[in-house]
């Protein structure tokens, strides 16, 4: 028996779709997969059928083939219908049993009604053909009705689907067109339409461009791989035939020229035009893409020339808002994020964003599974591809990463490394325009990463550079004020002499003086001048103190150290800050029992330390209420202290205004002042405060605080 065409389609049909089986059972693991497996399986059924009636030498093998073939034609569209029930995320379970049921009610009667197929008829001078009874007309129009049911819901989801499933939608309605735009050939013989069903060679294209959608995540944009099959047809069409058309017009006259042996004319031609195929497919494909993707290549080519000049630029900031910049405005992205790793927070730290009305996550943890899986991977992760992951497979790893990923409204993260050193992480939103981001993009995107992360450690080591240089020049100045300190001390410490002495023989010329005969007035007034004294006199032993404990800190050293009361220390404390602190207007509250364990400590720097803790609190509740003019707030600074492990831990808590979190990590840095005014502060006081507390008295300092909520203050020292 002489294979015809028909045959031929249907060997071809069942052998695409059993490779196609076996394909999807190797790498499908999804209820999905399974479905889609079951229509390849009808539809090679219906090829292998197909292929055998073609090859029936009479009318009854013919009837029995053309019975199983329809096994497979009964199922094609119930399946065709179960996946888009699938992938639609349909519930209507009762519906899915009927249609399934009204399938098994065809089956019977393929079989049993002698008026489904009612006989054959032989066509085309090759094969038998089927006429059809009544009940064949009933299963055709529910036959069609199911596949246009199916083709409408995949319609409803494409239209509210963007990305990768909108792309991957395109996919199905591309290869249902191709498939049963040709698949319907085999009925108009049916309908007494005598036309030769050619469409079955494009049966086996729609089972692989489904087939490729369904096991895929990442598709090829559809209008990309629609030209690159159309230039494909044509090419080899030409290809392959032109030379059988050229044989048929010229054969007399090639037979003419070359005798017996005229079939090498066409057959050379055949051989060139196979050998130029590939250069011509290759050079329209490239013309097409380049119209058909000049935008994206446009936009490309400058995200490259942007990475390759990124890294001259010094300042971290300008950089990364320069990065947004670009790729917002060259790609049309809806959002760009970038994060970076703070190592000594160990989180990840939006730097920088560019959104339309969104509010952006602005820390993400190291413990975060999405940065497990970024470090574990090192590759571009894509929202919908994890979406679908999660979907097929129900694995809890892609679970977290679609949770995570949603809170970033990301489409797609870039990761950015350095070597094998993650400096962080890009966030894109959806392309404004809807369509999906191609495997070019993320090429691209990666480049744009690297070369990032390569210009972000310069920019970052600039700027540590810089803040070093800072950090040395404070450095020298405080050591230039501690090499004063011994002269300055020496001059201060005769001036306070002097005074003393000053003082002291107005006091004793005072007291050696007869005021019997003064009036009442004068008595008072020499009384005050008496009292006046003291007072110079009492202030020049504290100055001396002051000073005396000046040399102690920038000497250091044991001398000086005594066991010290919490109340002796605060008391001394408001005597020096009363005259800058208006106390009225807080209240000062003490939380510790009277007979509390004593701290060994130095009373004058213990005291400094103190008062800049009150003056600062102070300040931090005027701000407060001049800032947010909270009707009844009242000032409180609450001095709490409690014995622990051998230490006294000391906690000094305010409800002023607290300290931003971009200024917590400054604020025990030298010159740095979180005060209103630059006039009312220097800087130095929390500096010289720590230096006190951990390194003169070696203890610990640490605060928590919540911006307009107030401020804590955690200080351990060591017991007497």
């Amino acid at each position: 028996m002489i294979l015809n065409l028909f045959s031929f389609a249907g060997l071809l049909l069942s052998t695409t779709c059993l490779i196609l089986v076996l394909v999807i059972f190797i790498y499908g693991k999804t209820k999905l997969h399974r479905i889609w497996a079951m229509f390849n399986t009808a539809v090679g059924l219906w090829g292998l059928s197909a292929f055998l009636v073609g090859q029936a030498s009479n009318a009854e093998l013919a009837l029995v083939r053309w019975k199983i073939a329809h096994i497979g034609i009964i199922f094609i569209p119930i399946f065709l219908f179960h996946v888009s029930y699938i992938l639609c995320g349909m519930k209507q379970r009762r519906l899915l049993f009927l249609i399934y049921l009204q399938g098994i009610f065809f089956l019977v009667l393929n079989f049993l009604d002698h008026y489904f197929i009612k006989n054959l008829r032989f066509v085309f001078s090759s094969f038998y053909y089927l006429n059809p009874g009544p009940t064949y007309f009933v299963f055709f129009s529910i036959w069609t009705m199911l596949v246009l049911f199916s083709l409408y819901q995949l319609f409803l989801l494409y239209r509210k689907s963007t990305g990768i499933t909108r792309n991957r939608i395109l996919y199905f309605f591309a290869g249902t067109g191709v498939g049963f735009l040709g698949g319907i050939t085999n009925f108009l013989p049916v309908f007494k339409i005598d036309l030769y069903p050619f469409g079955n060679f494009t049966i086996p294209l729609y089972c692989i461009i489904v087939s490729y959608a369904v096991l895929k995540y990442r598709l090829m944009d559809i209008t990309v791989a629609i030209t690159r099959t159309g230039i494909f047809i044509a090419v080899y069409t030409l290809v392959l035939g032109l030379p059988f058309a050229v044989a048929g017009w010229l054969r007399d006259w090639f037979i003419e020229i070359f005798g017996p042996n005229w079939w090498t004319a066409p057959l050379g031609l055949m051989a060139f035009l196979a050998t130029l195929g590939p250069f011509i497919y290759i050079y329209l494909q490239r013309k097409a893409e380049e119209r058909l993707l000049k935008e994206q290549r446009s936009y490309q080519e400058t995200l490259k020339q942007a990475s390759v000049g990124m890294t001259r630029i010094r300042n971290l900031r300008k950089l990364l808002e320069l990065i947004t910049h670009i790729v917002t405005k060259t790609v049309k992205i809806s959002y760009v994020g970038i994060y970076l790793l703070d190592r000594e927070a160990d989180e990840f730290v939006l730097q920088v964003s560019r959104d339309k009305g969104r509010t952006p996550v602005p820390k993400v943890k190291m413990d975060n599974p999405l940065i497990s899986w970024i470090m574990l991977k090192r590759e571009p992760l894509i929202y919908e591809e994890v979406k679908r992951q999660m979907e097929d497979t129900g694995d809890y790893t892609f679970v977290n990463l679609e949770r995570e990923m949603g809170l970033l409204t990301a489409s797609v993260i870039i990761p950015s490394f350095l070597n094998d050193k993650f400096m962080g992480f890009f966030v894109f939103g959806d392309k404004i325009s809807g369509r999906i981001y191609t495997a070019d993009d993320l090429n691209v995107f990666q480049v744009l990463a690297s070369q990032a992360a390569l210009a972000i450690e310069n920019a970052q080591f600039y700027e540590d550079t810089k803040e070093m240089q800072e950090q040395i020049a404070q450095a020298e100045k405080m050591a230039t004020i501690g090499t004063m300190a011994d002269g300055l001390s020496h001059q201060i410490n005769n001036r306070f002499y002097a005074l003393s002495l000053i003082a002291g023989d107005s006091i004793d010329t005072i007291k050696l003086t007869d005021t019997a005969k003064c009036t009442p007035e004068v008595k008072e007034m020499i009384a005050e001048i008496n009292h006046a004294l003291e007072r110079i006199q009492a202030n020049v032993i504290q100055g001396g103190e002051v000073v005396q404990g000046l040399l102690k800190y920038s000497r250091k050293g044991e001398t000086g150290f005594e066991a010290l009361d919490m109340n002796t220390i605060i008391d001394n404390t408001l005597e020096m800050v009363q005259f800058k602190v208006k106390l009225s207007e807080i209240d000062l509250v003490r939380q510790f029992p009277p007979d509390l364990s004593k701290i060994k400590g130095n009373l004058t720097q213990l005291v400094e330390a103190f008062f800049n803790f009150i003056d600062n609190a102070y300040d931090s509740i005027v701000e407060r209420r001049n800032t947010l003019k909270e009707e009844g707030f009242r000032g409180k600074i609450t001095i709490s202290a409690a014995p622990k492990a051998g230490i006294m831990e000391i906690i000094i808590a305010d409800n002023g205004m607290g300290i931003k979190d971009d200024n917590s990590k400054k604020i025990f840095t030298p010159f740095f002042t979180t005060k209103s005014s630059a006039k009312k502060g220097t800087g130095l006081g929390l500096y010289v405060v720590k230096r006190i507390i951990t390194e003169t008295h070696k203890g610990r300092i640490s605060f928590d605080s919540a911006y307009a909520r107030g401020a804590r203050f955690i200080i351990e020292l060591p017991l007497a």
